[in-house]
């Protein structure tokens, strides 16, 4: 039921509306429903300004990539234009990495809807839901692009709807006094109770890299361009739309619920959303939220897996990969290349048997490391875009970045900022560790490929130049 033609395209079967709602759900996950509790106990009220600095970094390095996405098509995806400006090695190892990224990602959210389904069933074990969700999920994709964009519009909506709802009804709160919560909910509420950084400027920058983690998947768009009716036109309107989602999903979001309910009543292990909402007493207002948030989960696990699918393809047919991934089924889906992620992320099934308390702690830090690498990736091969551009040897983007690649060197400084704090946290520098293990696994299959003629030698390229010189 495969297609032995590796070259045979993608269905384009993404419209304009589950492009933008794909885009608008990769800012809403569950570093923002989950991780934000934890970030919440260390930081304070100030949490609300690291997400809000964060936000900022994450648009430049969309910028970058929109401007690469429309300088050319792409056939493949973005590891494609990493490829071209920094070397097939780079583009190999980057392609490898973002793949283990949204396995990670898809263990992490996995976890946190077999905790939530603990809301209501606290007798079912954490794996058992894990496995159900890995399950259904896994069907959904192999069915074809068409349904997968079609349940995770819907999915994205559910979280779109219900954050807008959260923030009206904090604001009725905090004007109107309802609720249980009305007589404490203040907007002093933010500074009232040791200051807006209670616990110290230095605690609140540490949060950053949980922080980066609630972003991972704004990228995702970079990988259904190749899928997309009309990339040209929802690329850049579900990029430049980006700074709304995070005004309006993440600093309006956490700060009305930090004025609602002091930020001391919150901690890490649970949704600060579902205990804000469980605190304001509205009758079944914390079982709807705890239903959105697994929506929320569940919809990041559906995206990884059409992400890995798609960049082991990429990978196969730029011979970084096993061939066999370069398959499609007859509705036009990396099948294979799907269900050889699908059993990886098994690993987070297992883990929430064997440390269920840790498991999201565990595989968050490692897709912050991932992600951070890709970012970076995506920002360098755009600052060597406009070195060519500016030399006359490509053509212009039609989507240019605001101040050419001077805001990727920004960007670039913050997330190798972020890595440092990585490696000075106890907890997350674990992530360090498995990371170094990753380059030595990822150096040996290069030079594995470049044995058996897959690969070319470390570092060398011959995409750029030939690309420059046709131009």
């Amino acid at each position: 039921m495969t297609s032995a033609a590796p070259e045979e395209g993608y269905e384009r079967g993404l419209g304009s509306r589950q492009v933008q709602m794909i885009a608008i759900g990769g800012a809403i996950g569950v570093g923002l429903f989950m991780g934000a509790g934890a970030n919440i106990a260390k930081a304070g009220p100030s949490i609300i300004l690291m997400y809000a600095l964060a936000g900022v970094i994450v648009f430049f390095i969309m910028r970058a990539l929109g401007e690469l996405l429309l300088y050319r098509r792409s056939t493949g995806s973005f590891a494609e234009y990493i490829r071209e400006f920094l070397g097939p090695f780079f583009g190999y190892v980057t392609g490898w990495t973002y793949w283990l990224l949204w396995v990670v990602t898809g263990m992490a959210e996995l976890t946190a809807a077999a905790i939530y389904i603990n809301f209501w069933f606290p007798s079912i074990p954490q794996w058992v839901s894990a496995l159900v969700f890995l399950v259904v999920l896994f069907g959904v994709n192999l069915i074809s692009v068409k349904v997968f964009g079609e349940v995770e519009f819907w999915f994205s909506m559910v979280k779109v709807t219900a954050i807008i709802g959260m923030i009206v009804i904090g604001l009725g709160v905090l004007t109107l006094g309802f609720s249980d919560a009305g007589d404490t909910a203040a907007a002093s509420n933010l500074w009232s109770h040791g200051g807006f950084f209670p616990n110290g400027i230095g605690d609140s920058l540490m949060t950053l890299q949980g922080v980066m983690f609630a972003y991972i998947a704004v990228e995702l768009v970079g990988v259904t361009a190749s899928e997309s009716e009309d990339p040209e036109r929802t690329l850049p309107k579900a990029i430049n739309t980006l700074p709304w989602r995070i005004i309006i999903f993440y600093v309006g979001a956490l700060t009305v619920l930090l004025a609602v309910v002091k930020w001391t009543e919150f901690s890490a292990g649970e949704s600060p959303f579902v205990h804000g909402f469980s605190k304001i007493g509205i009758p079944l207002a914390a079982g709807i939220v705890n239903f959105v948030v697994l929506t929320a989960a569940l919809s990041s696990c559906n995206s990884g897996m059409y992400s890995t699918g798609r960049m082991l393809r990429d990978l196969a047919t730029s011979g970084e990969g096993p061939s066999i991934f370069a398959r499609l089924n007859v509705r036009k889906s990396p099948a294979l290349g799907i269900t050889f992620s699908v059993l990886f992320m098994g690993i987070g099934v297992l883990l929430n048997y064997v440390v269920p308390e840790k498991a999201f702690t565990y595989v968050t830090s490692v897709s912050t490391a991932c992600g951070i690498w890709t970012w970076l990736m995506i920002l360098f091969a755009h600052i060597r875009y406009r070195s060519a551009f500016r030399a006359g040897r490509l053509p212009a983007s039609s989507f240019p970045a605001p101040g050419g690649s001077f805001f990727s060197w920004v960007a670039a400084v913050f997330l190798l900022f972020v890595t440092c704090l990585v490696a000075y946290d106890k907890d997350a520098r674990v992530s360090l560790y498995i990371g170094a293990g990753w380059a030595v696994c990822l150096v040996i299959g290069w030079y594995v490929l470049k044995a058996r003629g897959g690969a070319q030698p470390l570092g060398q390229s011959d995409a750029v130049e030939p690309e420059y010189a046709r131009k």
